[in-house]
């Protein structure tokens, strides 16, 4: 083993993941919460996907976009999930390089898509609340397939460079990952080349992709609150808001994590590697488990459509 972790290997070895490091007596235990999380979120996203497929008031943009959403929180969660279990309990660290690969470019792309769903539900809520008239007119079905298609056009395009530069790389010194999974943080990290381009191109997405969809998201919703708050009764403006209230908490469930998660990899120097690894691990799982539960409590019509298939089969 010590050589393989000591000398350079080639494209077609295999990385070793270490689960989170420091924590490897509590796997078993840790593997709990984690297969518990994974399971909800697996019945939740099926769950909305029946409840739309079935529900015929439900075929409307904000419920395709929603489906999209769904989808992609259920490829981010297979990708990982499964071998973080196998990990946790056989013990089963190794990863060959394309499979490392493939996942580090799922990850990716599962979360600039879900940036990109979340631009393309701020325009059909800013849309539907701020220009409710040209609504059906301007978001026809053709139109939301369009905008799916370039929001997984986009991700595709936008994500393809990062395999493709880790892959052209040599490495040495070791080929041991302190993850459960192949981050592309720490996979550059093992490179004997200069990886300064994919550095530079990395912040090129944070700032330029997604940076750009946080300010369409904020300045849509800037918008949608100046209506609302326009409204002439708080009725209303309670009712106008509970049609974006499940968005806008999920966009916050999104971020906010992301947000806290930065700095503390920034200024928490001191904080032990495995609390950084498992907070990265939770966060990863946490908005594919929370997005079901919230569209499902808060969005009345889907809300309905659950009580009725129980209260249908408890009949």
């Amino acid at each position: 083993m010590s050589d393989s972790n000591t000398t350079e290997f080639t494209r077609s070895s295999t990385f070793i993941l270490l689960g989170i490091p420091g924590l490897e007596a509590a796997h078993v235990w840790i593997s709990i919460p984690f297969c518990t999380m994974y399971t909800i979120a697996i019945l939740g996203t099926f769950t909305i996907l029946f409840i739309v497929k079935t529900e015929p008031s439900l075929h409307a943009p904000m419920y395709y976009f929603l489906c999209m959403l769904a989808v992609t929180d259920l490829v981010l969660c297979t990708s990982t999930l499964p071998k973080m279990l196998s990990i946790f309990w056989f013990n089963s660290r190794e990863i060959d390089f394309s499979a490392c690969l493939t996942q580090m470019y799922f990850i990716l792309i599962s979360s600039v898509m879900e940036s990109g769903i979340f631009v393309a539900m701020a325009l059909d809520r800013y849309v539907a609340i701020c220009h409710p008239l040209r609504h059906c007119t301007v978001l026809t079905n053709l139109m939301v397939a369009k905008i799916g298609l370039a929001v997984v056009l986009r991700s595709v395009m936008v994500v393809l460079p990062y395999p493709f530069l880790v892959r052209q790389w040599s490495y040495c010194t070791t080929n041991i990952i302190p993850q459960p999974y192949c981050v592309h943080i720490a996979v550059v990290k093992l490179a004997c080349a200069d990886t300064h381009v994919s550095s530079y191109y990395g912040l090129f997405v944070i700032f330029c992709v997604m940076g750009l969809d946080g300010i369409f998201i904020a300045v849509s919703y800037t918008q949608i609150l100046r209506v609302i708050f326009s409204l002439p009764t708080k009725d209303t403006q309670l009712k106008t808001f509970e049609t974006c209230g499940s968005h806008l908490f999920v966009i916050l469930a999104f971020y906010i994590p992301r947000f806290f998660i930065s700095l503390m990899y920034q200024f928490a120097q001191n904080v032990p590697l495995h609390f950084h690894v498992l907070i990265a691990n939770v966060y990863l799982l946490m908005p594919p488990m929370l997005n079901p539960i919230i569209y499902g409590v808060r969005t009345k019509q889907i809300r309905d459509r659950l009580l009725h298939l129980f209260t249908h089969k408890g009949t």
